[in-house]
């Protein structure tokens, strides 16, 4: 049966750097193209961070997992707010990035990203987390400007028997109880519950910031195959209650979500997926936001000649939200309900031995601004010695979201900041070339160049009504990803990566920007990262991760090295002891926000257990 692109692997699956060159070859991602891909010919910028890569980092949340992936800005806002884009625009607000789990969209409508605090998934059901960097709008629709994320998680096949975690520091507190079971030869299901508590962050001056939360998740996946048919079903229920002033803030809600998959050794493969999400938001100051979303995707992909592998699909989509609108902030309609519909199609043509052409479309009609078509060519070229050249083309659509047309402060009119009726999609033309390979067992590398020419992006302007956001801001993001890793012995491995990017934006001729600039991101000039993994025996591993962010802009945070390291002791086969230190050689630093307000992240220490049975 042909793997399909929400991922239903029963096995984790082997870190890239440890792979053999036959091996490589046989390493699948499915978030370029809606399909099962070898990772060695995907002619797109993707990183994989695996299972084991996520456990050895000590990483106790899915943003800080994030961190993982080099091509990423990763900043931390507070306890649990995180900025997390790539290729810029990086935001608390970030609308360019396009994040789903096993294949749903967690994105919210009232600013087309991602509440990050409300994504608590247990990191030891993850399979793998793809991060694919560069427009991915013609397979997956607008709002994957810049990229996007796909958490897979495992199948219950791979998470059988009972498992527990607990870990508690100076900052966090938090445990996990999972287990999995059979029902009859063809199904197998498990369950599990998390539970976390973090402390508050605070000030340079020492002043405590009231951002400390404690929240549980509950979820269940059953999947059931015979033949070639398989069936996946998932469900959640989670709330959290976050410290702030003047009340907590209340995040609670849950999913239920389904998936038929059938696939054919002939290479034709259907899959339906559908699930329903409802959310619930209560902010300070009394705004708060309950909605509910139903989302249909169903794909077929086939061969329709000899040489060409093609993916067609269509997606539907309904939210209906509802806001409790405050003094200082509102949304004209309260209540919204708007859907979104697509088709999209793909068609990968071998022109010569090694030479390959993809073209994919998305026709997209979305409630603001109608029908967008957002097209992407990509060619590749895969030489006989392990390496892979690409360029690509495309469109992409960053298309309105309520925030965008119907914001308005009630107490600040004529003069406060509203949304614009005439708001247009913010589109960027993308160019890519990129070079991957692994010219030896023990030696991986990856480098992508890029250019995106920005037209329409958001900014603030001067009306006889007072500041409205419409589409006048212009110019360019161009930059250079790269990764690489090298097993400097069977039991030593590093890996190193970075990106370095440089944002030019002024407004279109004729118009003036009021601080719409500002909005958009705050993003360095560069960040890197360096990992150590060393096994110093059978039963003592020692990881270490160096990353360094440079300054921020506007508003102005200081540059920042960070080194973590973990170690850990495999006290019995199904147990394991670690001790992980952050930031070892840094007494506090600031990631994201302005002074002196700001949370400062200081050196802090975390037991870990995990046990299996």
């Amino acid at each position: 049966m042909a793997l399909l692109w929400a991922g239903t692997a029963a096995a984790s699956t082997p870190e890239y750097a440890d792979l053999s060159l036959e091996q490589l070859s046989e390493v699948t991602v499915s978030s370029v193209s809606r399909r099962a891909e070898r990772l060695d010919a995907v002619p797109a910028a993707v990183f994989v961070i695996q299972a084991e890569d996520i456990r050895r980092s000590g990483a106790t949340s899915l943003p800080g997992a994030m961190r993982l992936a080099p091509q990423l800005i990763v900043a931390r806002a507070d306890a649990n707010q995180y900025a997390i884009s790539a290729r810029g625009f990086n935001n608390v607000l970030a609308n360019k990035l396009l994040v789903l789990i096993d294949g749903r969209p967690v994105y919210s409508p009232l600013f087309s990203g991602v509440f990050w605090e409300a994504q608590d998934i247990l990191l030891e059901d993850i399979e793998r987390i793809e991060v694919v960097t560069g427009p991915s709008t013609a397979m997956w629709g607008t709002n994957a400007v810049n990229g996007l994320i796909h958490v897979i998680t495992k199948s219950a096949v791979a998470t059988q028997g009972v498992s527990a975690e607990a870990h508690a520091g100076s900052t966090e507190r938090g445990a996990a109880l999972r287990f999995g079971g059979e029902a009859g030869d063809d199904a197998h299901y498990r369950v599990s519950v998390r539970a976390h508590d973090r402390s508050n962050t605070e000030q340079a001056d020492g002043t405590a910031l009231r951002d400390g939360a404690d929240g549980v998740q509950a979820t269940f996946r059953g999947d059931w195959s015979r033949g070639d048919d398989a069936l996946q079903f998932q469900a959640a229920l989670y709330e959290s209650t976050i410290d702030q002033a003047p009340v907590a803030r209340e995040v609670s809600g849950g999913h239920l979500r389904g998936q038929w998959a059938r696939g054919h050794d002939d290479g034709r493969a259907t899959l339906v997926q559908v699930y329903a999400e409802q959310t619930e938001r209560r902010q300070a100051g009394g705004f708060g936001e309950s909605r509910n979303t139903a989302d249909l995707v169903a794909q077929h992909e086939f061969e329709p000649a000899s040489g060409q592998h093609s993916v067609v699909g269509l997606g539907y989509r309904h939210s209906r939200g509802r806001v409790d609108n405050t003094p200082s902030i509102a949304f004209e309609p309260a209540l919204q309900d708007a859907a979104w519909s697509r088709v999209f199609a793909q068609n990968q043509s071998v022109l010569l031995p090694g030479l390959e052409l993809t073209l994919a479309g998305n026709v997209e009609r979305n409630p603001y601004t109608g029908t967008e078509f957002l097209p992407s060519l990509r060619i590749a070229w895969q030489t006989g010695y392990q390496h892979l050249a690409w360029a690509s083309l495309s469109r992409a659509v960053r298309a309105p979201s309520r925030i965008d047309r119907d914001l308005y402060q009630p107490d600040q009119a004529p003069g406060g900041l509203a949304g614009g009726p005439d708001f247009q999609s913010e589109v960027a033309n993308v160019g890519e070339l990129g070079l991957r390979g692994q010219p030896h067992p023990r030696l991986s590398y990856a480098a992508t160049l890029f250019h995106h020419e920005h037209k329409g992006l958001r900014s603030a302007t001067a009306t006889p009504v007072g500041l409205q956001w419409q589409n006048h801001l212009e110019g360019y993001t161009r930059g250079l990803e790269m990764s690489g890793s090298w097993r400097v012995a069977d039991s030593w491995k590093l890996a190193a990566g970075g990106v370095w990017l440089r944002t030019r934006l002024h407004a279109s001729p004729g118009t003036v920007d009021a601080g719409g600039r500002r909005s958009l991101g705050n993003d360095p000039d560069s960040v890197w990262s360096l990992r150590s993994a060393w096994d110093i025996t059978a039963w003592l591993r020692w990881d270490v991760n160096i990353r360094h962010v440079d300054a921020l802009p506007d508003p102005a945070v200081p540059a920042y090295t960070a080194v973590d390291s973990r170690l850990a002791w495999q006290y019995a086969p199904d147990l394991e002891v670690s001790v992980t230190v952050l930031n070892a050689f840094d007494p506090s630093h600031a990631e994201w926000g302005a002074s002196p307000g700001r949370a400062e992240f200081q050196r802090s220490a975390a037991l870990q257990l995990r046990w299996r049975l």
